[in-house]
């Protein structure tokens, strides 16, 4: 309990500074909401910017400023959203449930075939099958996933026209409709995290192939499959929990790219979206979910290392 309560400090501590550095990054670009609002109506004069700076408080220094953004935080109020013009907590809402959605099916459907693949071919290395695995995992981590989507959406939806192009709902916006509209994003996402994972995958299992323990297991009379199941896949698991724990970060920041080329309503577009638009509410709050999501992540990992592994429940 003492270790999560210190892991937990530790990370409120990391979100303080990663809000003071990325408000100050933000600070510092060219411009605020009100100089973006004065070149989009000329009828705004010199003192009405001045006066609309001071009542948003853009007139003093950006340390002042996060410093009241973060007593605003600490009493669960995000801002107001100017690109959006409504509360960031609204603007936000919708999106993280569309990246959440794409990137955890992405993830279980790239687990799902990437695992058994790489113990498959941890059990038979420099087989046929070995090699088939690797060749498949170098093309998954070599193809840049924007090609990679538009080359799904050519065959699928150009040629064949089997499903949507992009875009999350059928004008109709049946469920059904959404459900066609998330297949060609998260295939795009899968089949480029499938490499990395049986990758890992394989060499976890080959390394722990080595071990004393499995020579015992296997002296014990113990049968290949309990072998490879019980007692060499649990240690190798750990290595992959840590990279899946990293990907938490990801289910809620969404995939910029992969949103872009499918029209996809998600994270990744709504915070390229703010950044570029100097909305500094909605930026400063998507990044920082994001961070707290990899802390979250992190946090996570221990408890699984704690699950998976007797060793690490007897450190102090």
């Amino acid at each position: 309990m003492g270790v999560i309560l210190s892991r937990l400090l530790q990370s409120l501590a990391v979100l303080l500074a990663m809000s003071f550095a990325v408000y100050g990054l933000m600070g510092l670009m060219p411009g605020d909401p009100i100089d973006l609002m004065i070149a989009g109506d000329p009828h705004l004069t010199a003192a009405d910017a001045a006066r609309l700076k001071a009542l948003y408080g853009l007139d003093r220094p950006w340390t002042e400023r996060w410093a009241r953004w973060l007593g605003q935080l600490l009493q669960g109020e995000l801002g107001y959203s100017r690109l959006h013009a409504r509360p960031v907590i609204e603007a936000m809402g919708p999106a993280v449930l569309n990246t959440a959605t794409l990137m955890a099916a992405s993830l279980t459907l790239a687990l799902a075939i990437a695992l058994p693949l790489g113990i498959a071919a941890s059990l038979r290395p420099g087989s046929l099958l070995d090699g088939a695995v690797n060749l498949l995992a170098f093309a998954s981590v070599s193809l840049p996933v924007f090609w990679l989507g538009l080359m799904l959406i050519v065959v699928f939806a150009v040629e064949l026209a089997w499903l949507p192009a992009g875009g999350m709902t059928e004008v109709t916006g049946d469920g059904g409709g959404r459900l066609a509209h998330l297949v060609l994003p998260v295939s795009a996402l899968a089949l480029a995290g499938i490499g990395q994972y049986a990758r890992h995958m394989r060499a976890a299992m080959i390394n722990e192939a080595g071990h004393d323990y499995i020579r015992t297991a296997k002296a014990k009379g113990c049968s290949p499959r309990r072998v490879v199941l019980r007692h060499q896949l649990r240690n190798a698991l750990i290595p992959i929990t840590t990279i899946v724990a990293l990907e938490v970060g990801g289910l809620f920041s969404g995939a910029l790219i992969t949103e872009t080329v499918f029209a996809w309503p998600g994270m990744g577009r709504l915070i390229y979206d703010a950044v570029m638009g100097n909305d500094f509410n909605l930026a400063l709050s998507g990044l920082l979910l994001a961070t707290a999501m990899t802390l979250v992540g992190s946090i996570l990992a221990d408890l699984a290392y704690w699950r998976l592994d007797p060793r690490v429940r007897r450190m102090p």
